[in-house]
């Protein structure tokens, strides 16, 4: 059997910048993005704690130590600049693999991974 789990997450990062204009998608510092897991273009869910919206997008890299998170094109629209929100991906692995497994979990704080 086969079930859905958590693999990453980014707990309460802030977003910086919101662009319609973008064709989609959530731009990710690249440190972030490595110390949680993340690769670009996987899908993610975000989850915003100022407004309680969730959806999903993919993830672009954003430049290494930027601090940026940017939530860009139809995504924009369910964020404001400032909002706190918290970045999740997912696997699907065996039942028993799940029972071990232990997803990476990162606590940034303004941003930036803890030196």
């Amino acid at each position: 059997m086969q079930i859905e789990v958590l693999k990453s997450k980014i707990h309460r990062v802030t977003v910086t910048e919101a662009d319609i204009n973008y064709v989609g998608s959530i731009t990710i510092d690249e440190t972030l993005m490595e110390a949680a897991n993340l690769i670009e273009n996987e899908k993610v869910q975000v989850l915003d704690m100022n407004n309680g919206e969730r959806f999903e997008t993919y993830v672009i890299k954003g430049k290494r130590d930027s601090g940026v998170i940017c939530l860009n094109g139809p995504a924009a629209r369910k964020v404001l600049v400032g909002d706190i929100v918290v970045i999740i991906s997912y696997c699907t692995m065996d039942f028993e693999e799940a029972k071990t497994f232990k997803p990476t979990v990162i606590f940034p704080e303004n941003n930036r991974v803890g030196k």
